[in-house]
């Protein structure tokens, strides 16, 4: 017997409203494939997209609209997608941190156990990861369109539908912003 469940509760979906940041020096809104598989799927599950941009890899500059965008009573999500690896010009991760009222560590090591079944050790690499920040969810992608799809389809889209069983993160948010 398996112990995943899916959404299958009488309950009425309640979409949410998501911001897209995607970090890259190089992606434009013609280029960006992450972000806009984001934004597919995000659409597909019937949820709405808030706000999206591109902005490159400077942690002062990102941590200024994630924290404009946690401000925003009308943005539920942030989902991030880029700056998550190794390297130095990856701040996404450092870029958050300052801002995190709660880590949510499940999220990255479920992730890089999913993606390890993909693409095996490489995995280490992935800094992605999910906090609450304030009264908003936000979740940190690799840039890579494979992580986005994994990311997304395993786990995000999952969390975010309040009929999710046994339990969500969509039904949460009403009590994580009352306690902020």
């Amino acid at each position: 017997m398996s112990n995943v469940h899916s959404a299958t509760d009488s309950k009425v979906f309640n979409p949410l409203a998501i911001a897209i940041l995607t970090v890259s020096d190089t992606r434009t809104p013609e280029t960006d494939k992450s972000g806009d598989k984001i934004a597919e799927l995000a659409l597909a599950a019937g949820h709405q997209i808030a706000a999206r941009c591109i902005l490159p890899d400077t942690a002062e500059t990102l941590r200024q609209q994630m924290q404009s965008w946690i401000s925003d009573p009308a943005i539920d999500v942030i989902i991030a997608t880029g700056g998550t690896g190794v390297t130095g010009r990856d701040v996404t991760p450092e870029a958050l941190a300052p801002l995190i009222s709660k880590p949510i560590p499940g999220f990255g090591e479920l992730f890089r156990m999913l993606s390890y079944e993909e693409i095996g050790t490489s995995t280490i690499q992935s800094r992605a990861e999910a906090a609450i920040c304030t009264g908003t969810i936000v979740f940190l992608l690799p840039g890579s369109t494979g992580g986005v799809r994994l990311g997304m389809e395993a786990i995000i889209i999952p969390q975010l539908d309040n009929r999710h069983r046994p339990c969500n993160l969509s039904e949460l948010l009403p009590r994580i912003r009352h306690e902020h």
